[in-house]
C-alpha cells in the first residue's frame, strides 16, 4: 500500500465518497455488515485462535473468552436492539411552541477513524467497528503493529466479509499513525496509554475533530475480608484473574495494586501463591508483547528498595522474555511500580492501618478506569461509591463488568473519556439531530415586541409551564 501523502488520501477519498453517496446510512447495509461480521468470527475462529497465539501467546480458551466470543455476544445485542436504536424518538415542547411537534433522529457522523492497541487486537479493532457500523460511518481500522499476525488478519479478511469500500484497514507503523491524524475525520476512537493520547488529541484538534480515549491507569482493588472457605476461594480467584488471567496483567482493566489491611497482608499473600499454582501455569498466560516491554517491566524492579519489597516471584528468563507472576509487599509509594501504569505481571500490595484508609488513598491518585472492591461492608461500598471517581465500580468480582453490553466502558480524567459497548457505542458514533416541525396554525403575539407588562405575565405563565393561567389570561379572564 501506498502510504505516502498522497497515497492516503486517495484511500481515504474512496472511504469518504462511499459514505456522501448514502450507501452506510441504510439500515439493510448495516444489518448486512454486522451479520458478515457474525460469519467472519465463526468462519475464521481457528485462524483467529492461530493469530492470537502466534502475537501473544494467548490460549484459545482465552482469546474466545475476551477476544472472538466477546465480539460475537456484542454483534448479537446489536442485531438484536438497532431497530429501536435508530427510530426517531418524541420530545416534548412547551406550550410556547404550539402547535410544533419534534423528534430526536439518529445520524451517523461520517468518516470515523479507530486506532486499537495490541493486547486484544481483534477485539478492540471490532468492538468499535460494530459501534461504528451500526450508526452508520465509514470506518477507517488502524491496527496495532506490534501484532503483525492479528493486524494482517483484519487487513486480509475485512475486504472479504465487508464492503471495503466503506471499511478500509491500514496497517503500518507510528509513521503511518502519524500521517493518518493529520486527516480530516469526522470522529477518532483510540484505545491506548495517555502518552500517544494527548498525542492524538493534538493532532484531532488541527480539525476540531472529536475524540473518545480510553487510556485505563493503575487500578486499584479493595480487598476487605478473608473468611469462609467457599467466598475465600472465589475471592482468590477473581484476584488472580483479575491480575494474570487476561493477556497476563497487560490489560487496562487488569489489577495494578491492592490496598489491604496489615493483618491481612501476609495471609493473603499465603492464600495466592497456593492457588496461583494452578491458575498461572505458563501454557496458561499470554506472552510479554515485545523486548521494550519487558525490559520496562524489568527495570521496574531493578530498584533495590522495590526488589526488597518482593515476597513472591521475581525470577526472569530474558532468553523467553518470561517474567514469574510477582507479589511485592508495601514498595516505595514514590517509585516507578506505583506511579506509572504496571501492564504486566507485577502485583503490588499496599497496607493499611485499616481499610477505609483506602478512599484517601485512591483520592490522592489519577482517577482510574475502574475500581474493584472485595467487601461485604455496604457501609465500605457506600462510601466508596460516593466518594471516589472512576470510570466503573465493581465489587467482588474482577474484569466481568467489561463485557456487559449494557454498562457503558470508559473512563474519567486521565483514564480516558467517552463511553462505548452495547447502545453506547451506537450513540458514541452518531449525532441526536432535533428535527422540529412548525405550523402556521396560530402565533403567541406575547413573543414579539412591542414589549409591555401584559406580555411579560404571560411570558412567565408559559415558561412555568403554568397552562390554564396563561389561556385564562389570553381569553381576557384575568383578575
Amino acid at each position: 500500500m501506498d502510504f505516502s501523502a498522497d497515497g492516503l488520501e486517495q484511500q481515504l477519498s474512496v472511504v469518504r465518497r462511499c459514505f456522501e453517496s448514502g450507501k452506510t446510512r441504510s439500515l439493510s447495509w448495516r444489518k448486512s455488515q454486522l451479520k458478515a461480521l457474525q460469519r467472519l468470527l465463526v468462519e475464521k475462529e481457528q485462524e483467529i485462535f492461530r493469530v492470537l497465539k502466534e502475537d501473544l501467546g494467548k490460549h484459545q480458551a482465552e482469546a474466545f473468552r475476551d477476544e472472538v466470543g466477546f465480539l460475537g455476544k456484542s454483534v448479537d445485542y446489536h442485531l438484536a436492539n438497532l431497530d429501536k436504536w435508530v427510530a426517531p424518538t418524541k420530545i416534548s415542547i412547551p406550550l410556547v411552541a404550539f402547535p410544533t411537534s419534534c423528534q430526536l433522529v439518529q445520524e451517523p457522523l461520517g468518516v470515523v477513524l479507530l486506532l486499537s492497541p495490541w493486547n486484544f487486537p481483534i477485539a478492540l479493532s471490532l468492538e468499535p467497528l460494530i459501534g461504528a457500523i451500526s450508526a452508520g460511518n465509514a470506518v477507517v481500522v488502524k491496527p496495532s503493529e506490534l501484532t503483525p499476525s492479528s493486524s494482517a488478519f483484519l487487513e486480509t479478511n475485512i475486504p472479504l466479509y465487508l464492503d471495503g469500500e466503506a471499511v478500509k484497514v491500514i496497517q503500518g507503523g507510528p509513521n503511518v499513525g502519524e500521517k493518518l491524524l493529520e486527516q480530516k475525520w469526522d470522529k477518532i476512537f483510540f484505545t491506548g496509554s495517555p502518552r500517544v493520547g494527548r498525542i492524538v488529541m493534538t493532532a484531532a484538534a488541527k480539525h476540531l475533530t472529536p475524540v473518545a480515549l480510553e487510556l485505563g491507569g493503575k487500578t486499584p482493588c479493595i480487598v476487605d475480608f478473608i473468611s469462609g472457605s467457599r467466598d475465600k476461594q472465589t475471592l482468590l480467584k477473581r484476584i488472580i484473574g483479575g491480575k494474570w488471567g487476561s493477556c497476563y496483567g497487560q490489560a487496562c482493566i487488569a489489577i495494578d495494586y491492592l490496598l489491604v489491611e496489615e493483618k491481612f497482608a501476609t495471609v493473603l499473600v499465603e492464600l495466592l501463591k497456593t492457588m496461583m499454582k494452578t491458575l498461572t501455569k505458563p501454557e496458561y498466560v499470554s506472552n510479554i508483547i515485545t523486548k521494550h516491554h519487558f525490559e520496562r517491566l524489568c527495570n521496574l524492579l531493578d530498584d533495590p528498595l522495590v526488589a526488597s519489597s518482593v515476597v513472591h516471584g521475581g525470577s526472569i528468563d530474558r532468553e523467553k522474555m518470561y517474567i514469574e507472576p510477582t507479589i511485592l509487599i508495601d514498595p516505595p509509594l514514590d517509585s516507578e511500580i506505583m506511579t506509572e501504569e504496571i501492564f504486566g505481571p507485577l502485583l503490588p500490595i499496599v497496607t493499611l492501618k485499616k481499610i477505609e484508609d483506602s478512599i484517601d488513598f485512591m483520592k490522592g491518585r489519577p482517577k482510574p478506569l475502574v475500581i474493584y472492591a472485595f467487601t461485604k461492608n455496604e457501609t465500605l461500598k457506600r462510601k466508596i461509591v460516593e466518594e471516589t471517581s472512576s470510570g466503573a465500580i465493581t465489587f467482588n468480582d474482577t474484569l466481568i463488568h467489561y463485557v456487559c453490553d449494557g454498562i457503558p466502558f470508559g473512563g474519567v480524567g486521565q483514564s480516558g473519556f467517552g463511553k462505548y459497548h452495547g447502545k453506547c457505542s451506537f450513540d458514541m458514533f452518531s449525532h441526536g439531530k432535533p428535527v422540529m416541525r412548525r405550523s402556521f396554525l396560530t402565533e403567541f403575539s406575547f413573543r414579539y415586541p412591542p414589549w409591555n407588562e401584559d406580555k411579560m405575565q404571560l411570558l412567565r405563565y408559559a415558561y412555568k409551564f403554568d397552562y390554564l393561567r396563561l389561556v385564562l389570561h389570553l381569553l381576557g379572564l384575568k383578575k
